[in-house]
């Protein structure tokens, strides 16, 4: 088993991004003003119309970004009342926080936040597919010891308990086929790694799962073996379940790639200068 990872020490804006069914991140305005120490909601609702106009102003809509909402929340003795609330995208929460106010110390720590956040998706779409597979590759290693964590907090203790744990989850995404099926189905010998021969494609649906894992594992506080592996094997379902509706390929349908080892050997070697004969 991997060695469990913390991952509490990375930003409030990475702790607070959320995850909708078509696999896009968004925030809330809600967990944005808590965030950002907004004691008024309609303080940070003002950055939040700048931040539309802005949108607009690009030739973006409006609605891909800012999708208002209603939300209920306690209000003491089990009494409830309606709130407005926002889902922002990416862009918009990087919109809304540059039309922040600038005095306040976390609208700083979010403006570089979401600017390196929205470049990192801009050099990702530029990537081949090899740089790609590595980026994601080396993504999923780190958060499957992150879901290493969630799980041994549940009580999945052993190897085998988490060899068991990732069954559950690779069958609930691959339509029932285990990581010994996936492994023979694909001729692999004894010590390849499946993950090591997925596409770019793939390894984002695999992230996707263990993400969503992790969260879930985390956020409803799950306790117990049986219950944990439950947990993966439905969001495995549920991914696939996306990947259907969105009329993409199966993941067991996808092709086998080169090693991704051999990929990082190569792209390191092309990296490296090249040394000038002098004559």
């Amino acid at each position: 088993m991997d060695k469990p990872v913390s991952n509490s020490a990375q930003s409030p804006f990475e702790d607070a991004k959320k995850t909708n069914e078509d696999g896009m991140d968004f925030w809330t305005a809600r967990d944005l003003m808590i965030i950002l120490e907004y004691s008024d909601f309609r303080n940070l609702e003002n950055a939040i119309v700048k931040a539309q106009k802005a949108c607009e102003n690009s030739g973006q809509n409006i609605t891909d970004h800012f999708v208002e909402v209603t939300n209920m929340i306690r209000i003491g003795k089990g009494a409830k009342r309606e709130v407005k609330d926002y889902w922002l995208s990416r862009y918009a929460c990087y919109l809304t926080i540059q039309n922040a106010d600038p005095s306040k110390p976390m609208v700083a720590l979010g403006q570089t936040y979401f600017a390196v956040q929205t470049r990192k998706q801009e050099v990702f779409e530029e990537q081949s597919e090899e740089e790609k597979r590595l980026m994601l590759r080396n993504e999923l290693k780190k958060h499957n010891s992150f879901l290493a964590g969630a799980a041994q907090d549940a009580g999945v203790t052993t190897t085998l308990d988490f060899a068991i744990f990732q069954n559950h989850g690779y069958k609930g995404l691959y339509g029932g086929l285990d990581q010994k099926d996936i492994h023979r189905s694909r001729s692999l010998g004894k010590n390849q790694k499946i993950l090591d021969h997925m596409g770019s494609t793939e390894l984002a649906a695999n992230l996707f799962r263990a993400t969503q894992t992790e969260e879930k594992l985390r956020r409803e506080r799950i306790k117990g073996k049986d219950n944990a592996n439950a947990v993966h094997y439905k969001v495995g379902r549920k991914v696939r379940q996306t990947i259907k509706e969105l009329g993409g390929t199966m993941p067991e349908d996808l092709p086998v790639m080169e090693d991704i080892k051999k990929v990082e050997r190569r792209l390191n070697k092309d990296k490296k200068p090249k040394l000038k004969h002098k004559t």
